[in-house]
């Protein structure tokens, strides 16, 4: 069975109820929250908070019940950041994520979290054929291993294995390795953020905050004064989404080179990932950005980075790679990794 077939230990059968589950997808930008109960593709009720406008996921939590009512089975969280021991420190939110603390707030004897790449590669499960676009088809091993390479505020990766009739996810915290410059304008960029800070990880040039980095540097670089809508723009909506809007649309110049470069590091780290995980299984590119900029990865620049690696250029050009454009994909996730492989608690 394929590594990322939808599988039946997750689906509702007549002779057992199907659970009802709280999923949820906590980010750096939104939280979402959902119930799942007889098909766990469709959630009951659905909600979306953002994230930096609440003191915590208990507190989203205590919302949400109380707006949709009901008794739950379990629960299960994606969060963006390491899973220790049933907490979460997050990378990019003022505040952590403790499992204990929401299950008291959820009258559940546990509380599952697990990190969001894990959510995201258990999402895949569930998506349809048209959830997902190649940008390359590529000759796929349905017994290799695959990773998943997500940019959004932050950038996470994760590998994952064929185990049994099912998958294994591997998290890690790859975003935050060092970033490896390819040219001399790389080297530039590495420098000039080396300035502001001695550790100059992937997630700094290639996330949301990354795109925003680079384009400081080029605006810098380029002695163009910033166009005063663009300025406005930045200032006072999501800085890169309005520099991914003004390259896509061709309304400046350093917003057009900033993503190009943004997106031909982001194909470079796939890149590497793919050859870290022997990743003949696929190379799934997540995360809200991917689907916001897709014109520009269709133009064969993620790929001509993805694939530029001297000796095993003609192995990676064989790899399947596909965008997930389900933005609910760590929901779904969260909830086919509490009914398929979480056990359900009792209610305390």
């Amino acid at each position: 069975m394929s590594a990322f077939a939808a599988t039946s230990d997750g689906s509702p059968s007549s002779a057992t109820p199907a659970p009802v589950i709280l999923a949820g997808d906590v980010g750096a930008t939104h939280t979402r929250l959902a119930v799942f109960a007889d098909d766990h593709r469709v959630p009951v009720v659905f909600e979306s908070y953002a994230s930096h406008d609440h003191a915590g996921l208990e507190e989203m939590v205590r919302t949400f019940l109380a707006e949709h009512p009901m008794e739950l089975d379990c629960a299960c969280f994606g969060v963006a950041g390491p899973v220790r021991d049933g907490h979460v420190k997050t990378t990019n939110l003022a505040w952590p994520v403790d499992a204990a603390s929401l299950a008291r707030v959820l009258g559940l004897g546990s509380v599952t979290l697990i990190n969001d790449l894990v959510a995201n590669a258990h999402g895949i499960a569930e998506l349809a054929p048209d959830d997902l676009e190649a940008l390359n088809r590529g000759v796929r091993d349905p017994g290799g291993a695959a990773v998943v390479i997500s940019a959004g505020t932050g950038l996470g990766e994760a590998g994952v294995l064929c185990d049994g009739d099912g998958i294994r996810v591997i998290p890690t915290e790859g975003g935050h390795t060092d970033f490896g410059a390819r040219s001399e304008l790389e080297l530039d960029l590495y420098r000039y953020l080396a300035a502001e800070d001695a550790h100059v990880s992937y997630e700094r040039v290639c996330s949301g905050i990354g795109l925003l980095n680079i384009y400081r540097f080029l605006r810098r670089r380029s002695g163009m004064p910033e166009p005063p809508w663009l300025g406005t723009e930045i200032a006072h909506r999501d800085a890169s989404a309005a520099i991914s809007r003004a390259a896509l649309g061709q309304r400046d110049p350093v917003c057009i080179e900033a993503l190009d470069m943004m997106v031909s590091i982001y194909g470079a780290e796939a890149g590497n990932l793919a050859l870290k995980y022997l990743a003949t299984g696929g190379v799934y590119v997540g995360g809200g950005i991917a689907p916001q900029i897709l014109p520009k990865l269709r133009d064969g620049t993620f790929m001509r980075s993805f694939a530029a690696k001297g000796r095993f250029a003609e192995l990676l050009e064989q790899v399947p790679v596909r965008v997930i454009l389900n933005d609910d994909t760590a929901l779904l996730g969260a909830a086919h990794y509490a009914r398929a492989v979480a056990p359900a608690p009792a209610r305390a």
